[in-house]
């Protein structure tokens, strides 16, 4: 079987290649890729070209629909609240995450994802199994951008 989130890990490598800040995502039906992404926020100078946005953006594409049910979404970094709200709103069934964002110590994506505003739920999943290559990838980016 595929292993998703290792998928993600090279879109997020990709985007490592590029001088982006490496994250990547991939969106699942039914066990098969339906769609990649990864941080392009660089290259087309636009704050919402989030590796989430850009693969759900191609998932609606490939089904022909805004509704993205019984889908998966594997991302390397816990979303922000940007990208939170566009899986709620995208009807994606299920996050996978492979590490947590440093600075939120306060669950700001569960609280979005749980919202009582929101008529759409989303299983959350944190992969503790990538953590730390999911982590070191972030950080030897920032590392080697501080020098």
């Amino acid at each position: 079987m595929m292993d998703f989130m290792e998928e993600a890990i090279g879109q997020a490598e990709i985007a490592l290649k590029h001088d982006e800040v490496p994250i990547g995502a991939v969106i699942v039906k039914d066990g098969k890729i339906i769609a990649k992404g990864y941080n392009k926020r660089e290259k087309s100078q636009n704050a919402l070209m989030h590796a989430e946005i850009i693969a759900i953006k191609k998932a609606c594409r490939k089904l022909k629909s805004w509704r993205l049910d019984g889908c998966s979404i594997y991302v390397t970094l816990e979303p922000c609240p940007m990208c939170s709200g566009a899986i709620a709103n995208a009807r994606i069934a299920r996050l996978v995450y492979g590490c947590e964002e440093k600075s939120s110590g306060d669950n700001l994506c569960e609280k979005i994802l749980s919202s009582t505003r929101l008529n759409h739920k989303v299983e959350i999943v944190f992969d503790e199994k990538y953590s730390e290559k999911c982590g070191r990838l972030l950080s030897d980016f920032f590392k080697n951008k501080r020098k």
